[in-house]
């Protein structure tokens, strides 16, 4: 598939991301509930990805977003530091010091065991990223003076306001002024959205959204409650994934927004917590590729998994154009991420290429 991607020589960066960042507050293997203790991550939909593309596949990438210029926004700003994502693009918001004018972003959270899921407990309202506005960011000297071969955001971002949303549309429409492959993860969070418009909003700006995307993501829920398609006959409770409803679902999306060029999505089925069945499929040029299946995955962590499927699909489409290596690697490294803690990926390109030809978990000396 061809993805007309800019030349590197061009470009500043191969991938940029716009979101928040949160501070992840983790129990370990404990309650929120019930911890005296947390470590602490970064964290976020959107920047997951880039981060993902940068330390796993060794690609430039940086972050676009904001933080309340206080000791936890340098926090924050030190974890993305060490994750290698430049920080050139992050907008430094004045605060109050209690949090009036705006704040920094928290996620609470817990892992998850056998029959207790995986819970978060955020804390994100009137933060810096969510009160920026368009203006607040030179999307024309990003995208046409620096350059930027890919750019990736989602539905997580655009639903924490109205000026979020406003925001995601104007950044994607200037990548796509300048020749940016854009990407996008619908990512539906109910709970997200309730503030400002419900289901009904989160269509509305998902559909124009998509408009525009070159590359789109999603699981069963995201294109049923973001955009309105739905599959078939598909029992209510996920228990058994439908694979067929699901490649009737991607090809019908594809036929409406003529502009994807690649449409994907994760299948998992959960077992337990801490068991899963995980793969994905890739629509590219009216056909659709199913990556190599990875029946009672065991999983320490599994947020941030299907922000590392979605660097590892992006690494697969920028480095080859091939939508069948794509997926593999997106299904392959998503894995792998989901067997460490936090929610970016410590995987490396050579592990990821090694479960995808089929590794086993023996010790390695």
């Amino acid at each position: 598939m061809k993805l007309d991607l800019r030349d590197a020589k061009d470009c500043k960066f191969d991938a940029v991301s716009l979101g928040e960042v949160m501070l992840r507050l983790d129990p370990g293997e404990g309650r929120i509930r019930t911890a005296r203790s947390f470590r602490a991550w970064e964290g976020g939909g959107e920047y997951n990805v880039v981060r993902g593309l940068r330390r796993c596949f060794g690609l430039k990438t940086a972050v676009i977003t904001a933080l309340a210029e206080n000791e936890i926004g340098y926090l924050v700003e030190d974890f993305i530091l060490q994750g290698g994502v430049d920080t050139s693009l992050l907008r430094w918001m004045p605060t109050d010091g209690i949090g009036r004018v705006c704040r920094n972003g928290l996620n609470f959270t817990e892992r998850g065991f056998g029959i207790r899921g995986a819970k978060g407990c955020s804390d994100r309202a009137n933060t810096a990223i969510s009160k920026a506005k368009p203006e607040d960011f030179d999307f024309d000297h990003i995208f046409g003076e620096l350059g930027v071969r890919w750019f990736h955001t989602g539905g997580i971002y655009a639903a924490l306001s109205e000026q979020a949303s406003e925001t995601v549309i104007a950044a994607i429409k200037a990548a796509k002024k300048y020749g940016t492959i854009v990407s996008y993860d619908l990512n539906y969070r109910p709970s997200m959205w309730s503030a400002i418009g419900g289901q009904e909003k989160a269509q509305e700006v998902n559909r124009e959204v998509a408009k525009y995307v070159d590359v789109m993501i999603g699981n069963e829920e995201d294109f049923t409650a973001c955009l309105g398609f739905r599959i078939e006959g598909q029992d209510e409770s996920l228990k058994e994934l439908n694979i067929e409803g699901y490649r009737k679902m991607i090809s019908e999306a594809a036929k409406t927004y003529p502009n994807f060029k690649a449409v994907a999505t994760t299948l998992r089925t959960v077992r337990t917590a801490t068991v899963n069945d995980w793969s994905a499929l890739c629509w590219a040029e009216g056909k659709i590729y199913k990556a190599k299946d990875y029946k009672g995955l065991e999983i320490m962590d599994r947020v941030g998994g299907g922000d590392s499927f979605a660097s590892g699909l992006i690494y697969g489409l920028m480095t080859s154009g091939d939508a069948e290596l794509a997926v593999n690697y997106g299904a392959a490294h998503g894995a792998l991420a989901m067997t460490t803690p936090g929610d970016t990926s410590m995987a490396r390109r050579k592990e990821v290429e090694a479960v995808m030809g089929g590794a086993g978990a023996r010790v390695q000396r």
